[in-house]
């Protein structure tokens, strides 16, 4: 659907691609400039990406601190206050653009999809309103509210183009998201995703090797395979193993030194990605697995097609073909008609796990979702208790997992992020190759690292969310200088201005994003 709306606070003011040089002199045109902030999963973040690529190619540059003249919010729906986020932030701006004529605010993602017109009626002073199928058109929908004085809402309800094929602006030079597919054809009862992102469609692997290779070539070492169940990858051509065919074949790409992927669906968990995962050797041994509720009542009640037998069973199976593999989850406590006996099941499932970190959920009814209309909804007191006694437990058990890691030689990958304590403690950051967040110190005379460097440590302290390494002596602390330092080296001159070494000349530098786990740590 494609709906116009007279909206009084639109800009008419001539942008640095549409003005003439008869509307204002040149030398005071200049690049407008924008702004996307991101709320939701990783497919938002990715998207966001995306955002930020058309916008640029469209003009438009990035806000370096100053007030953005394009503002976008790519939303969430899936828990309960991602709608007060959205109109909170968009109240805060209500009065900045009023005193900025020239601002312009759009709204995407899944609650765009979602909540469409609505979003106009509570916050008429929004210019641009897309969904999640039509991320293409966000510069035209901005320019023809520029243009016409009137908010913009395009919302289709099938995709439009794969997003894959749109351009991108990535946040890093060393690290990026790779989407296999997108959309999900399972019937969650607590889920609007399916039908706020469509069925599954899937690229073809070609498509995807080959983004995988052009990120390589720019010196990316790692990608994360991205999907709403990216391990039912293939169904749409009807290759069951395709995914595990998809990680076989990113072991083929030389220079690619570590592949993720998020996040799988259990019910469509096969052995032969368990063994593609164990016999390549750049995919990381980490796994994120949606438990969900460790009750087979709650997961009947959720239409998750899978018990705790067979859950436990995989991560059985994962342990067994690769021993030090970490492994991570997302949890909901509070789902309706969930007892006491129920919660206890989740404990117990969790307790058996082992899990490196969980990502706990309250439940939160979502209209529009099956759950929603379920008798038996839980008080919010006794969801709360519960999730506090659920993360207590899981706090318990990543000190427990992380404590394991003391005295162990781990290789890091350097982030541009520091903890929130290095000033303090002196310390940079990266990821291991388990997807733990370590935070290591340079040894005095040692050299120091790049962001995309890899960095051989052994651990000496452990958090229930960090790992912590302080070398005693250059000789316990080593350092691979790698392609994407040297592609971080390269986009930190081309964004200072100053000359690219001869070494890189020719080559141009492409921003990747980085995936993460998100960290309590210093």
């Amino acid at each position: 659907m494609s709906l116009t709306i007279p909206s009084p606070a639109a800009s008419t003011a001539p942008s640095m691609d549409t003005a003439s040089a008869g509307d204002v002199p040149a030398e005071t045109l200049q690049p407008r400039t924008y702004q996307v902030r991101t709320f939701g999963c990783q497919m938002n973040v990715h998207d966001s990406e995306r955002m930020a690529g058309l916008l640029e190619a469209a003009g438009y540059v990035p806000a370096a601190g100053e007030l953005a003249d394009v503002v976008v919010f790519n939303t969430c729906a899936v828990r309960e206050n991602a709608d007060n986020k959205l109109y909170g932030n968009l109240g805060m701006l209500a009065p900045v653009k009023a005193a900025n004529p020239g601002m312009q605010i759009a709204v995407g993602g899944c609650l765009a999809q979602k909540d469409r017109e609505a979003i106009l009626k509570k916050a008429p002073w929004v210019d641009a309103v897309f969904g999640t199928h039509n991320v293409g058109a966000l510069p035209a929908l901005l320019e023809r509210a520029r243009h016409n004085n009137e908010a913009q809402l395009e919302i289709l309800e099938s995709l439009d183009v794969f997003p894959s094929t749109l351009p991108t602006k990535r946040d890093s030079v060393y690290s990026g998201w790779v989407s296999i597919s997108v959309g999900c054809n399972n019937t969650c009862t607590f889920c609007i995703v399916p039908a706020l992102r469509g069925k599954e469609k899937d690229r073809r692997p070609g498509e995807i090797l080959a983004e995988i290779q052009a990120l390589v070539d720019d010196g990316a070492i790692e990608v994360t395979l991205l999907g709403q169940n990216v391990n039912s990858y293939g169904v749409e051509f009807g290759d069951r193993q395709a995914f595990s065919k998809l990680l076989r074949a990113c072991g083929e790409i030389p220079g690619l030194e570590r592949v993720r992927f998020t996040s799988p669906h259990p019910a469509a968990f096969t052995d032969d990605v368990i063994d593609a995962m164990a016999e390549t050797p750049n995919v990381m041994p980490q796994l994120h697995m949606p438990l969900q509720s460790g009750s087979d009542k709650v997961l009947k009640d959720m239409k998750r097609s899978y018990r705790s037998t067979k859950f436990l069973g995989i991560l059985d199976k994962v342990r067994e073909k690769i021993p030090h593999a970490a492994i991570s989850t997302d949890l909901i406590v509070g789902f309706p008609g969930e007892s006491e006996e129920d919660f206890q099941a989740t404990l117990d499932v969790v307790e058996k796990s082992r899990f490196a970190t969980a990502f706990t959920f309250q439940y939160s009814k979502r209209p529009g979702t099956p759950a929603a209309d379920l008798p038996d909804q839980l008080p919010k007191a006794v969801v709360q208790e519960r999730f506090e006694r659920l993360t207590a437990l899981q706090d318990r058990i990543a000190a427990e997992e992380n404590a394991r890691q003391l005295g162990r030689r781990v290789e890091v990958m350097v982030t541009a992020r520091s903890g929130r304590k290095a000033e303090e403690t002196h310390r940079l950051s990266g990821r291991s190759q388990d997807q733990r967040l370590v935070h290591f110190s340079v040894p005095a005379g040692a050299e120091v690292p790049r962001p995309g460097d890899l960095v051989t440590v052994t651990i000496t302290g452990a958090a229930a969310f960090h790992l912590v390494a302080d070398p005693a002596s250059a000789d316990d602390y080593t350092v691979r200088r790698s392609r994407a330092g040297d592609a971080w080296d390269r986009s930190q001159a081309d964004s200072c201005g100053a000359p690219v070494p001869a070494a890189a000349s020719g080559i141009s530098g492409v921003s990747l994003g980085m995936p993460s786990l998100p960290s309590r740590g210093r």
